[in-house]
């Protein structure tokens, strides 16, 4: 079978960069040490190039879940820089495939069908769709962005401009030329990119599938903590254009918050979300399939698929009737109407969905147990 072609400039570019993370930078904290100030340098900057890549190639560009006026583009293109993972042209047309043909051995750049290390890293080391590579056809809606165009044309300069000068002059003004450059450049650099390659691995490996079975993404809290709310990774592949990954109040996505607090100055907008009334008919109709997967195996199935069918249509009727009634009382007091009545219904009708909901879980839990 014949073998794809390496590519050389990756494999030396991670191997050089993996080996002075892994040994130049310990040994230099061993003999010499990194001060408070390097490693408050060192989580700015990953922060910078972490949050660029989330909010910026991902959910700004990838998948236009918002908009954003150019100062806010500008410096995230810029930040897209610092992580050195592409262009946003050619990041974006990559992770479109991705979503387009999921778990696709062939066809999706980084399928987690090919195993951990191929999604994680191993897809970048060799030519495996050497026709795609300078095909942007299906980003030609971000060819009409001129910071995107800019960027592109002149990613390379930025790149080494943003990580070796930016990181080297911070050194030469702290005083610490070297460490600087080992910590807050090269190791920076290094977890900065892992971590967000861990959401093409063990985001497709590891946690829960909550709203949908149809691909390998998973929703999982502790990456999250490491990717800036990208964790949730299972409700991102079943609704992708909501700007959102962590929906819950409790849910670490500060990409989230970053674009929602932009957005109350004006320099965000049109943010989009999916409707609450579908997040919840995905969340139950995914439970719903999994306990039926289960009776259908026990002796007594046919009383407890009732049952389960039962409870199911009456957590669907409730739902309907208070998003139903809810968007009633919305579209009042767009238009100024009184609706004291009708809030006290939505009030009533929400008890009485949360009340049903919590009893469906509960009846979820005994089930799926």
């Amino acid at each position: 079978m014949h073998q794809a072609k390496l590519l050389w400039t990756n494999l030396a570019f991670f191997s050089i960069t993996g080996l002075i993370t892994g040994i130049a930078a310990p040994l230099y904290a061993f003999l010499v040490g990194f001060d408070r100030w390097q490693l408050l340098i060192a989580l700015l900057l990953l922060g910078y190039a972490g949050m660029s890549i989330t909010m910026g190639y991902h959910r700004l560009w990838s998948h236009r879940s918002f908009e954003a006026r150019w100062p806010v583009r500008a410096l995230l293109a810029i930040g897209g820089t610092l992580a050195v993972q592409n262009s946003i042209l050619h990041w974006s047309s990559d992770h479109r495939e991705h979503h387009r043909h999921v778990d696709d051995n062939t066809r999706d750049p980084y399928s987690a069908g090919r195993g951990f290390w191929y999604s994680h890293i191993g897809w970048m080391l060799r030519e495996y769709q050497p026709d795609r590579y300078h095909d942007y056809r299906n980003v030609a809606d971000l060819q009409t962005d001129p910071i995107v165009v800019w960027q592109h044309r002149h990613y390379w300069p930025l790149a080494w401009g943003v990580n070796l000068v930016l990181t080297g002059l911070l050194g030469i003004l702290h005083g610490d030329l070297m460490g600087t450059l080992l910590l807050a450049g090269v190791a920076r650099l290094t977890l900065s990119q892992h971590f967000t390659f861990f959401i093409n691995s063990l985001a497709h490996i590891w946690g829960r599938q909550t709203y949908s079975e149809q691909n390998s993404a998973k929703d999982n809290g502790l990456l999250a903590l490491i990717t800036y709310g990208e964790g949730y990774h299972n409700f991102h592949h079943r609704f992708a254009s909501d700007y959102r990954n962590g929906i819950r109040w409790w849910q670490f996505d500060p990409t989230k918050w970053a674009i929602a607090g932009l957005s109350w100055v004006g320099l965000t907008g049109n943010l989009k979300r999916i409707a609450d009334e579908r997040i919840e008919r995905a969340r139950a109709s995914l439970q719903m399939s999994k306990a039926k997967s289960r009776f259908e195996a026990l002796p007594n199935a046919e009383l407890l698929l009732s049952q389960l069918q039962a409870e199911y249509d009456s957590l669907l009727e409730k739902m309907s009737e208070f998003y139903t009634t809810r968007k009633r009382l919305l579209e009042c007091k767009r238009r100024s109407i009184e609706s004291g009545e009708l809030a006290q219904r939505c009030r009533r009708l929400k008890s009485r969905w949360r009340q049903q909901r919590r009893y469906w879980n509960h009846f979820m839990r005994q089930s799926l147990a």
